[in-house]
This record gives C-alpha cells, sequence and structure tokens, in this order.
C-alpha cells in the first residue's frame, strides 16, 4: 500500500488541492469514472466539513489529508483540529423536517457514495475515513 500526505489551511480554497492529486492518482489507477467522481465529491465535502464545521476556518488549525491506496483500493482519511462531535447526534436529513434545512447533509452524501465510512472524533478532532474499491 502506498501513502500520500496532504496538509491543508483551514481555508476553503485549500479543497482544490485535493482534488488534484486525486486526480494524478486516478491517471495511474483508472478507477471507472463514475466511482472515481463519486469519491471526488464524498471526499470534497469531507474537507470542506473539516475546514468549515470541525476547524470553523480557524487559520491556526490545520486539516490533514492521508491517501492510502493499492491497484484495487483507495481509502482517503481526513482529520480535523477541532473540538470533535458525536455523529449519533446528527439530525436525519431525510426526515420531513429536515427536508428544506440548508445544512446537515454532508455526512448522509459522503456515506452514500463511498463503499466503506467511518467517523472517529474526540476533543482532539474528527478523522473521517472514506474507501472505495474498483469493481469490475
Amino acid at each position: 500500500m502506498e501513502s500520500i500526505y496532504i496538509e491543508l489551511n483551514s481555508d476553503r480554497s485549500e479543497v482544490h488541492k485535493v482534488e488534484q492529486v486525486l486526480i494524478k492518482l486516478n491517471q495511474k489507477l483508472q478507477f471507472r469514472e463514475d466511482r472515481f467522481i463519486n469519491l471526488q465529491i464524498a471526499v470534497s465535502e469531507a474537507v470542506v466539513n473539516a475546514i468549515v464545521h470541525g476547524n470553523n476556518e480557524d487559520p491556526g488549525k490545520k486539516v490533514h489529508v492521508i491517501v492510502n491506496y493499492t491497484d484495487d483500493m483507495i481509502e482517503i482519511k481526513v482529520r480535523d483540529e477541532g473540538d470533535g462531535f458525536d455523529i449519533s447526534t446528527l439530525p436525519d436529513p431525510t426526515n420531513d423536517e429536515n427536508l428544506l434545512k440548508e445544512s446537515g447533509r454532508g455526512v448522509y452524501i459522503i456515506m452514500s457514495l463511498v463503499d466503506e465510512f467511518y467517523c472517529n472524533s474526540d476533543e482532539k478532532g474528527t478523522e473521517m475515513g472514506l474507501v472505495i474499491r474498483k469493481k469490475k
């Protein structure tokens, strides 16, 4: 397994750095376009969540991204330096009372686009893990 580490400032304009790394990686790995696009959307959402909700766009905090990959799998770990949160308290965006809310869909979107998702959170930050596998 090979790895790539990316450190980002807590600024939304930094998201493109991860996107560029993923594009170069997929030129090598050749994942199906639809699967790769789903990964790009999920990773962008996770990075924006880390910047905005985790780090509160604090310029003194960083977002850490680790890309682990093989020929058949890509795993992305996105960690912020925020205060953490309890994922079980997130409201279900598909409930009627939440349908018109402008936020609260990020984790739900991420989970629907990847093969595996996990979230570990404590007072030192939150790490989201996203995995896609090559499917024939």
